[in-house]
């Protein structure tokens, strides 16, 4: 019996003192805390753009002063094609509506065309040629129409200013009429700006949240264009012009892309503790 009580004794000795070498062990320090990872920088909703494109221009005459009887009448006016390219800055707004403002450069088109002079006693031709270029700045709004697989169609409008060259122009006087000879007239290059508006519609297709590609068509108002002073070609007069090239407009197809600043990183690294 004495022995029970001896092993009883000496099992609880032995688990207070456990228990107290425990409660004197220091208590281990919680895992320490991460903060979590700062979401990326919103720039509310700021994008870049840039297009290249092909212009298909016309103007509805060329217009110039006439001695009193005489009349005249356009003909075979145009331009050949040339290229644009624009870069701009714009904002999101919304899931449908945004805006942004461009530069746009227009490269140089050759100009052709003529009228038919007639008068008292004269009859007449004049043959035009030259070149046009236009260095346009225009706000753009925009109307998103709905998205369906990765597909956007848009429409908006645009208005801005336009400045637009005259270069290389020259007159070719032919005279029909008995006892007149031909003559041959230089004018100044010239530029000068004006008003513009655009309308524009196209498809939008998002590559990725950050990238998206834009093929668009747009009509462009770019306002008149003149040549500069001429000059006969044998030095036998010379002065300010009175030709003005009136009602510049375009049909312009576009391939753009857009960047979005907004847009979060494409890859986030995993959050890792360790306790």
């Amino acid at each position: 019996m004495r022995s029970v009580k001896s092993l009883l004794a000496a099992g609880a000795a032995s688990l207070i003192s456990s228990m107290a070498f425990a409660a004197d062990m220091p208590i281990a320090a919680p895992p320490p805390m991460y903060a979590p990872v700062a979401p990326p920088a919103d720039f509310g909703g700021w994008y870049l753009r840039g297009d290249v494109g092909m212009t298909n221009q016309r103007a509805k005459s060329i217009d110039a002063v006439l001695p009193a009887g005489y009349t005249k009448s356009t003909e075979g006016l145009g331009f050949d094609s040339s290229p644009l390219f624009d870069l701009g800055v714009g904002y999101r707004f919304n899931n449908w509506f945004r805006a942004d403002v461009i530069g746009q450069y227009r490269g140089k088109a050759n100009l052709h065309g003529g009228d038919n002079v007639f008068g008292p006693g004269f009859i007449g031709a004049n043959n035009y040629t030259g070149s046009k270029s236009e260095w346009v700045v225009m706000a753009n709004a925009y109307v998103d129409l709905g998205t369906w697989w990765c597909i956007t169609p848009f429409i908006g409008a645009g208005v801005g200013g336009s400045y637009n060259k005259i270069s290389g122009f020259r007159d070719d006087g032919v005279s029909l009429s008995p006892g007149l000879s031909n003559s041959v007239a230089y004018f100044a290059d010239n530029g000068k700006w004006n008003l513009a508006w655009a309308a524009h519609a196209g498809l939008a297709y998002k590559v990725n949240p950050g990238f998206t590609v834009e093929l668009a068509y747009s009509y462009m108002n770019l306002g008149d264009a003149a040549p500069g002073n001429f000059r006969l070609y044998d030095n036998s007069g010379s002065g300010p012009t009175t030709i003005k090239i009136k009602d510049l407009t375009s049909h312009d197809v576009k391939l753009g892309v857009r960047w979005e600043l907004n847009s979060p990183p494409a890859y986030m690294p995993p959050l890792v503790t360790k306790g």
